[in-house]
This record gives C-alpha cells, structure tokens and sequence, in this order.
C-alpha cells in the first residue's frame, strides 16, 4: 500500500522482511541438520549477515513494484522477492570484507575472522587464516544460491518470476564484475575520477538501487517506459548513495559505522574521493595520500590524510556530486510521475529513500 510511510512503517517493513529472511533460513538449517553440527555452524554464520541493516534494496524492490502498479494483495511474496536482494548484499558483504582483509562488519568480527578465532580457539590444525577464508567463500556462496531460490520461490506464478530473474541474473554479473575492478583498481594502485566512477556504477550503484528497483517492477509486469523511469531516478540516486558511502568510510564514525576510523583508507579503497584529492591536492600532499592509500595507518596518520583530501577540496566536490545526482535522480522521478509512468504515490514514498540513502550516517 502507498499510504505514508512513516518511522512505524519503514520499521514493521525491515521487521517483515527479517521475518521472511529468518524463516528462509530455519528452512535451510532443517536442509542441512543432517550434516551435524559444522552445518549448524555454517548457517548461523549467514544469519549473523542477514541480521539487522537498512533494509534500503528490499526498499526499492517493494516501492519500485508498486510504482509500476503492482498489486498490493501480493505483498507478502514481493516481501520474499526483495528479502533475496538482502541474500544478495549478505554474499557480496562476506567476500568483499574478506577480500579487502576487513576485520569488522557492523562493529562484529568479519566472517572470516569469526571464523578464523573458532579455529584458534579450537586449537584445530592447519592454518586459522585459510580456514577462516575457506568458510567465507562458502557462506558467500551460499547466500548467493539462496538469493536466487528465495525469489524463485517469492510465491508469485513463472510469467512474473521468469522476467525478474533475467534482471536479477544481470544485477549479480554486474555487481561480481565491478568487485573486480574494484581488486584490480587497488592491485594496480591508482585510478583516475573517470575509473573510480565506473567501479562505483557497476560494483555497487547498480546493484543497491537500479536493480532492486527493476526486480520489483518485473515482479509487477513493468513495461520498457517503466523500467527507463526507473533507471533514470535509480542510477543517479545509487551513484550518490555510494558516494555518501565513500565519505562515510573515511570520515564515519566508528560507534555509527562499525567500522575502525579511516577504514577505506587502510584498505586501499581507490574511490572517487581519493581519485579527487590525488588530482586537486598540491604534488606533495597528493603523492603522500597515494603512498599511503592501501597500508597499515595510526588514527593520526588517518586525521593526517583526512587533513589532505579536506584541503584538496575533494570532500567538497563529492558533496556536491551527491547533492547533483540526487536532484537528478528525484527530478527524473517526478518527470515520470507528471507523464503517468510511475505511480504517483510510490514516487512520493521513493523520493523520501532517495532523501534517506543520500543524507545518512551509517
């Protein structure tokens, strides 16, 4: 329904949504009991990473099927369609903390430390780190099957689900590829604005809210004019929600974020940010934050960087990126609207997410 959505309903949203999501995975652990006790282990790893968490791409999933004229009699199986994006973000977060070497992840252990300390402790043999990053990939895999048999599964008829899982086959290839040029553009280190910007789209921008938003029109029937609407709001708005991201990773605060201070600096993270501060920075500050992009940091080597990219006027810059975009992207909304494209009550409820994914501190 599109009445307003107000605190009360975003959260018995979020709430409905880990319903389906802990209800999945009761199903999967009765799959698996028969395995014993390391399967046991194996999906409460997954469930601490479906745990909590904004909920925005199950968001835009449900509002984007409403805005293509959905039925609301079937929301409880849209709530299952867009419950397997949550699945989708769970795999992409395990294997990227244990790519870039993460130690946290929402101010828990990251799956492969979690794991790599129960070896530990358990006095196992081998090596702890490889256990540790063996368990990852295989609960990152797993989250990523079950986000597909979730959908399949939604409830909803073939002539719905078919099309969707075309959009969302292209939503995971997208989001798999640009975690590689991501590792690629940090192996290499260095990447211009123009390449930092492609890696942003395609790694995250895309996949956080373009695609959850097709995933939901499809389920609805959406035709081509729909889902261009919705490209035109969706990517603009997801290039900005990553780039809120990106500042949040540098200048976050570890009790909001649940991450070390600086943490996308310590990584290696090549975003647009630090592209920015690279090319606007003086010669000697700009190849000091390069060299220091991707190594070990203390808190006032961090506060030392952050000092750098603030004088370069990059933080500025990105700022005003995100403001841009996210007028764009509520603009093309409401061109969509005028034109009877879009339903005009889910728009207005879109435009609140837009406000809420660009304007946040965690």
């Amino acid at each position: 329904m599109t009445e307003a959505w107000d605190a009360a309903a975003q959260q018995a949203f979020r709430d409905g949504v880990q319903a389906e999501l802990d209800a999945f995975l009761d199903r999967q652990a009765d799959v698996l009991a028969p395995l014993g006790p390391d399967a046991e282990r194996l999906v409460a790893g997954a469930r601490t990473m479906v745990s909590g968490g904004k909920r925005f791409r199950a968001a835009f999933c449900h509002w984007g099927y409403l805005a293509a004229g959905g039925d609301a009699a079937d929301e409880i199986a849209v709530r299952r369609a867009a419950a397997s994006l949550e699945l989708l973000h769970a795999s992409a977060l395990v294997h990227d903390d244990l790519m870039d070497a993460s130690d946290t992840r929402r101010g828990l252990p990251a799956t492969h430390r979690a794991f790599e300390a129960e070896h530990a402790g358990a006095g196992w043999r081998g090596d702890e780190e490889q256990y540790g990053a063996a368990a990852a990939i295989l609960i990152g895999d797993l989250l990523l099957s079950w986000s597909d048999e979730l959908l399949r599964r939604c409830g909803l008829g073939w002539d719905r689900v078919g099309p969707t899982l075309e959009v969302f086959d292209l939503c995971r290839t997208e989001v798999i590829a640009g975690q590689f040029l991501d590792v690629s553009v940090q192996a290499r280190g260095r990447a211009d604005v123009a390449t930092a910007m492609t890696v942003l789209r395609y790694k995250s921008a895309k996949y956080s809210v373009e695609r959850p938003l097709h995933v939901g029109a499809a389920l609805a029937g959406a035709g081509e004019a729909q889902l261009a609407a919705l490209t035109d709001f969706g990517l603009p708005l997801g290039e900005a929600f990553q780039l809120r991201d990106d500042l949040l990773g540098v200048y976050g605060d570890p009790a909001t974020t649940g991450k070390p201070a600086g943490d996308d600096l310590v990584e290696g993270k090549r975003t647009v940010l630090v592209a920015l501060a690279i090319e606007g920075a003086p010669a000697d500050e700009a190849a000091r934050l390069d060299a220091a992009v991707g190594t070990e940091l203390t808190e006032a080597e961090v506060e030392d960087l952050r000092g750098i990219i603030d004088r370069s006027g990059a933080r500025e810059q990105v700022e005003t990126m995100i403001a841009d975009l996210a007028a764009q992207a509520v603009a093309a909304l409401a061109a969509a609207q005028r034109a009877g494209t879009l339903d005009g009550p889910a728009c207005a409820v879109l435009e609140s997410l837009a406000a809420a994914a660009t304007q946040r501190a965690l």
